[in-house]
């Protein structure tokens, strides 16, 4: 087994991600691919959490929630959230993982209550742990929990698996002279107005000095090569 750059890591998705080319919905060949990449690193030595999003399917009812209060908006999403982190649960375990869904929304029949020292302890025994609901509260955004859990779970790195290859300084899709940057200080983030994680989440990681890794995750092989500390997407982390 080959030494790890990072051996404890969140993993942060969006839902988005895992509609695959719909406009919202879950792509079960998008879910395959991305669980056939977790278990490739899980078995290197990697132990991973993940928080996945839920806009795939919020999304698709935005336009009814339009108009709705904030906080009665905010707990649909987190329910989202608990879709995607069970569909991701059904595709590790087809592939033989062992994994734990941990709500911070407590809903028995369903998942476990997010508890850490049951996280902690679930990663110990080579579980993945998937946090689903964000934080549990409205105003907190799934970025703002992956830096949260990231911290509460002894992770080395965050790392936002997207569909683009880092952090450019425009929008790729639409502009052909955009520039991708290798490495970021927290403070280049917030002053740029990039968008990789929101301000609140990118001041979590600034405070606990915790790196964030931008990659696209559905690269084959890229997790792997991210934990292993190749030069894959843009860096984020401390100025020297």
């Amino acid at each position: 087994m080959s030494k790890l750059r990072f051996s404890q890591v969140l993993l942060k998705i969006s839902g988005e991600a895992l509609a695959g080319g719909r406009p919202f919905g879950i792509d079960n060949q998008t879910i395959t691919n991305f669980c056939r990449e977790i278990v490739s690193a899980t078995e290197k030595g990697a132990r991973i959490s993940l928080v996945i999003g839920g806009g795939n399917i919020f999304r698709g009812v935005s336009e009814q929630a339009a108009g709705m209060d904030r906080s009665s908006a905010d707990y649909m999403g987190m329910l989202a959230t608990v879709l995607n982190a069970l569909a991701v649960q059904e595709g590790l375990e087809k592939q033989g993982l062992s994994t734990r869904v941990m709500s911070a929304i407590t809903m028995r029949e369903v998942c476990e209550p997010y508890i850490r020292r049951r996280a902690l302890h679930h990663l110990d025994k080579g579980r993945v742990v998937i946090c689903a609901a964000g934080t549990g509260n409205p105003y907190f955004t799934t970025d703002t929990a992956a830096a949260l859990r990231a911290m509460e779970l002894k992770s080395e790195a965050i790392l936002k698996g997207t569909k683009v290859d880092g952090v450019y300084d425009k929008d790729p899709a639409k502009h052909a002279d955009a520039v991708k940057f290798d490495e970021l200080t927290y403070m280049d983030v917030l002053e740029k107005r990039l968008r990789v994680m929101d301000t609140t989440a990118i001041s979590l990681a600034m405070d606990n000095n915790m790196p964030i890794v931008v990659f696209n995750m559905f690269t084959a092989g890229n997790l792997s090569r991210v934990l292993a500390g190749e030069p894959v997407g843009t860096v984020v982390k401390g100025g020297q």
